[in-house]
């Protein structure tokens, strides 16, 4: 089958583009466009219904939810709940990362459980189950991994975290330069550094790179090169084995999408407020373009409990810059696996990080913020309500302290300075007099 890419080269616009153009607000050619010149992903495997989500240039800052089980805790009902809960909450795309009890079992019943694009790390499947039969992953059989992708990818998983960019070269970088303050953080990355080490042999995920697109293509889903070796501490924000991984996953993007295949880059753990921009700019201009699948980033390592609000901070920074996709935090991250209000918290966070980066990124959309603040001049609390992100959360906590002027609220009452600016101005301020 021919992929989005290949039929937008051939200025096909398919349903999925205008499903995504009608969201977008934009005209289908431009979505095309875009795709055919691999700024613009749409995750899409045929072999599953689900939601066409659009991400890349120009448009919506898109948010990710992950969920899955661990090896501590297993329960597929509790994975079902959280992601309903995401979906409910307003998640874009949905990984499932189970790495305990019937993986297979997991990620088949959440792919027919919510209508949300799906995507995996199949290192997780393929080391957890190696450990399970061998008792060490790293005599995990390369062969064995291929067949993983090829089996997630045939039960519908539109889009893959695949750690194509560790090679031998960039783990000779993170061993000159004396390894880390925070170590390795990711699990996939971690994993396959360890069997490279002890099998002494280079990654086949990058030796085969070609082997890799062909699987993605044949599904039509997305390769989402994965950031192996991203910094977990803002002291190796941007250090040489980071650096080394990233220009190989911006050189495996390129060559991904000239075979077809659509691709996007992820990046960067943890990153310290002022260098968020100018790795969005390096991503950008070493990939061509390709959309930037953000992990996290968190721009503080003392957050621990509300790294949440961490991750918020750097994603509305990260939005601002031309990130495309930011993948949610939650209030358990780096303390346990989250449970379903923390995944309805992590991403209604995420989700408002997204808009605050998305109001600066693109000033023309700001109409909805200037709504919102009339209504709340106005004192028209009804419309300012229907306007709001969280609309049950804030009337829950307007009718948990009602004023005894309904036109006012509990903070400023008798003072309210609305009610008395309207008085004061209320002749001046008449519909389109607004001055803007």
């Amino acid at each position: 089958m021919q992929t989005q890419i290949e039929l937008a080269r051939q200025m096909v616009v398919t349903a999925e583009m205008e499903q995504v153009a009608a969201g977008e607000n934009f005209p289908a050619e431009v979505i095309r466009q875009a795709v055919a010149d691999g700024h613009i992903v749409i995750p899409c495997n045929p072999n599953r219904r689900q939601k066409a989500v659009g991400i890349g240039r120009g448009l919506r800052t898109k948010v990710n939810a992950s969920i899955g089980t661990s090896s501590d805790i297993s329960d597929i009902g509790l994975e079902l709940a959280k992601a309903k809960a995401a979906e409910e909450e307003g998640a874009d795309t949905l990984m499932e990362l189970s790495t305990g009890g019937d993986l297979d079992r997991v990620r088949r019943e959440v792919l027919a459980g919510c209508s949300l694009p799906v995507g995996t790390v199949p290192l997780y499947q393929a080391f957890a189950e190696t450990a399970r039969r061998q008792r060490n992953p790293n005599l995990l059989d390369d062969e064995y991994l291929f067949e993983i992708i090829e089996r997630q990818l045939s039960d519908g998983i539109s889009f893959m975290a695949i750690h194509c960019g560790i090679n031998r070269f960039s783990i000779e970088r993170l061993r000159k330069q004396g390894f880390r303050y925070g170590g390795l953080v990711s699990k996939g990355g971690t994993f396959m550094v360890s069997w490279m080490e002890y099998n002494n042999r280079e990654n086949p995920l990058y030796e085969q790179f070609d082997r890799v697109c062909a699987l993605i293509k044949k599904y039509d889903a997305v390769l989402s090169l994965g950031n192996g070796i991203r910094a977990g501490a803002i002291h190796d924000s941007h250090d040489r084995a980071q650096m080394a991984e990233m220009i190989i996953n911006c050189e495996l993007a390129e060559i991904g999408r000239n075979m077809g295949c659509q691709t996007m880059v992820e990046g960067p753990g943890h990153v310290p407020l002022d260098e968020i921009e100018g790795n969005i700019m390096l991503e950008k201009r070493m990939s061509g373009g390709a959309p930037y699948y953000v992990l996290g980033p968190l721009p503080a390592d003392s957050g621990a409990g509300y790294d949440h609000i961490t991750a918020a901070i750097g994603a509305a920074n990260s939005a601002r810059h031309g990130a495309d996709l930011i993948c949610y935090i939650t209030p358990a991250e780096h303390l346990a696996l989250p449970n379903v209000d923390d995944v309805r918290e992590g991403v209604r966070a995420t989700r408002l990080a997204a808009r605050i980066g998305d109001i600066a990124k693109y000033p023309d959309r700001r109409d909805h913020e200037k709504r919102v603040a009339l209504a709340r001049r106005d004192s028209d609390w009804q419309e300012h309500f229907s306007l709001l992100m969280f609309p049950e959360k804030a009337l829950q906590i307007r009718r948990s302290r009602m004023p005894e002027n309904e036109v006012t609220c509990t903070m400023c009452g008798d003072f309210c300075a609305m009610e008395r600016g309207h008085a004061l101005f209320k002749d001046d301020i008449a519909g389109d007099k607004v001055r803007l």
